[in-house]
């Protein structure tokens, strides 16, 4: 019997697997969710240690990038008036689902404790999925985040809300919040995101990136002053031009 061609979709879905796993591989990131999260912390001297941003990290790279890339750096040179932090919050977190629970209890709560008292998730690719599963686990621990080029699900899940009229007439129907969390995350966009019942909710994304359809279509939710759109693509050159349009806009990160 002559051997079937694997569907596409099921195609697209290994070739995501693989390129995760080499990815993986070549930031050099351990398969593993340890326990307390690794954090690198740039706390300024003059800075009232009152506000706070989290960088949370993307697949590529590391939690280093946000110093190694400038855009630490660049933040001190607008004397903004916030420490910043950069977990580890690998791709591990995600596939183990601890992610949420780790920010919380190795970031997010500690610097309650400290006196932080305005905290802002910055979350470029797979950050910026991190960063809205937090604020729709704990939206009252969060001031805003800002969603950088965001990695926000897969083709087939963007193409069926497009192809019903967009995010306002979409219906998700029947579905199971833990085994589809796509179909999930967008159901929250629409239904809290969308009429502004989170914390604030910005998104910078580039032209030319890979998951620019998903971007756009999430910037149908948002206030039209709370979306950055640049020339770029999906790396740190844009990552990094995306925040400091940012931080040159009106958004309030200190008190």
């Amino acid at each position: 019997m002559k051997k079937q061609p694997m569907p596409r979709t099921a195609m697209v879905k290994v070739l995501e697997l693989l390129f995760l796993a080499s990815s993986l591989l070549l930031s050099g990131c351990t398969y593993f969710a340890s326990q307390p999260l690794d954090i690198l912390y740039y706390t300024g001297d003059a800075t009232s240690h009152k506000n706070l941003v989290v960088f949370v990290r993307g697949l590529g790279g590391s939690h280093r990038s946000f110093a190694e890339e400038g855009m630490v750096e660049a933040t001190w040179q607008r004397d903004i008036d916030v420490d910043m932090v950069a977990p580890n919050s690998h791709f591990a977190y995600y596939s183990e689902r601890t992610l949420i629970k780790r920010l919380r209890q190795d970031v997010i709560l500690p610097a309650r404790k400290k006196g932080y008292q305005k905290i802002w998730l910055v979350g470029p690719s797979m950050g910026g999925l991190g960063s809205l599963l937090y604020i729709k686990a704990h939206p009252e621990e969060i001031a805003g985040i800002y969603l950088i080029n965001p990695f926000l699900g897969y083709d087939e899940i963007i193409n069926e809300i497009k192809a019903q009229g967009g995010l306002q007439q979409w219906q998700p129907g029947d579905y199971s919040p833990d085994k589809d969390w796509q179909r999930m995350l967008w159901h929250w966009i629409k239904t809290e995101v969308a009429v502004q019942k989170t914390p604030p909710v910005y998104l910078g994304f580039g032209n030319d990136d890979t998951y620019v359809e998903a971007q756009k279509l999430l910037a149908t939710a948002l206030p039209a002053d709370h979306i950055i759109r640049v020339e770029g693509g999906h790396d740190y050159k844009t990552f990094k031009i995306l925040w400091l349009q940012f931080l040159r806009g009106d958004v309030k990160l200190t008190n």
